[in-house]
């Protein structure tokens, strides 16, 4: 008898459930693409009819027309690269620094007692607004709108990171220093498990912030990249070049945040919210 089927015939054996999906996941998935699919169709139809002026709201089938042409140009895939690149470079680096500064702030008197009064200033300020000191200090190609990016995103993750760490309950580090375990090792293998839906949460708030500061920049500076894209085509009063950038961004952030989902979903495969 093979080793497979002499652990399922032990006593209190249980078999491994199959993975399946969840009818009310399929029920969620199945009404959003309806409700997209029919904002669409009164798009459409709409603008079809000519109850809106062209100008100001084109034809979808127009857009997706001039999303298809540049595609096959590559000015799609080369304006969506440069985009999500700015994005994710200045998500990482703030991700890079603010984890450890939260954490740190949560776990020291002196790193909080410096770095709690900037953020409380900084986290309810217009980012945006630090754009020109950024170009006057750098300049005005990729550093200082990834400078910029990194900047928005930083606020966020410091806060997820300083509040999951905090709210750790105290009863498990109590425990693990009963049974000898080092600062680090509690660190590791207590706090930050613990912590990581909080900083998941912060991240996810994060990177929405960063590709909307991307595209800002983009736009206010110039340069290839969609919000690029958009701006010389508002200029020359294309409308459906602007409409095709729109669409263009709600598809990349759509894709991306769906991608974060599916990563807090597996580093949170043993918490409880994954039974939820």
């Amino acid at each position: 008898m093979s080793a497979a089927t002499a652990t399922a015939a032990a006593p209190g054996a249980q078999p491994r459930p199959r993975r399946t999906l969840r009818p009310g996941l399929v029920g969620d998935i199945a009404a959003q693409t309806a409700v997209l699919l029919a904002l669409a169709a009164t798009w459409e139809i709409v603008t079809r009819a000519g109850l809106v002026h062209p100008f100001l709201l084109p034809r979808l089938s127009d857009i997706l027309a001039r999303i298809w042409t540049d595609a096959l140009s590559g000015a799609v895939f080369l304006d969506l690269g440069l985009t999500l690149y700015r994005a994710l470079l200045g998500f990482s680096i703030a991700t890079a620094i603010g984890l450890p500064l939260g954490v740190l702030m949560a776990r020291s008197k002196a790193v909080r007692w410096f770095f709690d009064p900037l953020i409380s200033i900084g986290f309810p300020m217009p980012k945006i607004s630090f754009l020109p000191i950024f170009i006057l200090w750098f300049d005005i190609y990729d550093t200082s709108k990834i400078i910029m990016i990194t900047f928005s995103c930083l606020f966020p993750i410091v806060s997820a990171a300083y509040a999951g760490t905090m709210g750790v309950d105290r009863w498990p580090v109590w425990s693990a220093r009963s049974f000898g375990a080092t600062e680090n090792q509690i660190l590791r293998e207590v706090v930050l498990p613990m912590a990581l839906p909080q900083i998941l949460t912060g991240l996810q708030i994060a990177l929405p912030v960063g590709l909307i500061t991307t595209v800002v920049t983009e736009m206010l500076m110039g340069g290839r990249g969609i919000g690029g894209s958009m701006i010389s085509a508002g200029r020359f009063a294309d409308s459906v070049g602007v409409f095709a950038g729109i669409v263009e961004v709600a598809v990349l952030g759509f894709v991306v945040i769906r991608l974060l989902v599916m990563l807090r979903a597996r580093l949170l495969s043993w918490h409880a919210e994954a039974r939820a």
